[in-house]
């Protein structure tokens, strides 16, 4: 029913109308770390939005980082407010999978985790990350500070030149700000953390095995 929009950018004006507010509510805590899901987070931390594929293995390869405060799975980048899983694996809300990171960038630089998203996923794959096809898996960095947005197209150059040496297409990862993303939507209380809920649970690593350099 949903295959055309695997391939295709659903339009705002056809994307499902969505709701004024949550129906679910969003756990407290982080299972893992024990740190407010939601805020509020220590002075001077900071917060980028990635999408790389399925946000359960995405999450687990994130929250893993030394320097890491928080992490959650959410939905972001599209049009449609307060979206439930369902909706947005039609590809209908125009979102794509995403985790929030929360950090602190004196232990964990913005090079170093946007080095580790690009090794992480296959950036090159348009919309999708191996067998998950749809517009909710492209890959995307939504930053909050100009000092993120110019280390997403530093890192992006990079990893491209190193892509491209070992035969790898262009990059079609989504890099804009937050503010013109919109917002994030906290996904439900079950994706949070899945995969320590579900040891066993889907996982997918789609990395091309490629270095990212640090840029110079």
């Amino acid at each position: 029913m949903f295959g055309s929009l695997k391939s295709t950018m659903v339009a705002p004006e056809r994307a499902l109308a969505g709701r004024s507010q949550p129906i679910f509510t969003v756990p407290p805590t982080h299972a893992v770390l024990g740190t407010p899901l939601q805020g509020p987070w220590p002075e001077g931390t900071a917060v980028l939005y990635l999408g790389l594929g399925c946000f359960w293995g995405a999450e687990k390869e994130l929250w893993q980082l030394p320097g890491v405060v928080t992490t959650a799975a959410g939905y972001m980048g599209g049009f449609t407010p307060y979206p439930t899983y369902e909706e947005t694996c039609t590809g209908q809300t125009g979102h794509t999978e995403t985790v929030l990171v929360a950090y602190d960038p004196s232990v964990l630089t913005h090079t170093d985790l946007l080095r580790h998203f690009w090794e992480s996923h296959d950036p090159t794959q348009g919309f999708r990350q191996g067998n998950d096809v749809g517009t909710q898996y492209r890959s995307a960095v939504f930053t909050t500070t100009p000092e993120q947005a110019e280390v997403a197209r530093a890192t992006l150059a990079a990893f491209q030149s190193s892509l491209s040496e070992r035969g790898f297409g262009t990059i079609t990862t989504e890099v804009r700000t937050a503010e013109e993303a919109g917002p994030f939507y906290y996904a439900e209380e079950y994706h949070q953390q899945y995969l320590l809920k579900n040891p066993n649970g889907y996982c997918p690593v789609h990395s091309t095995g490629v270095a990212c350099p640090t840029p110079a």
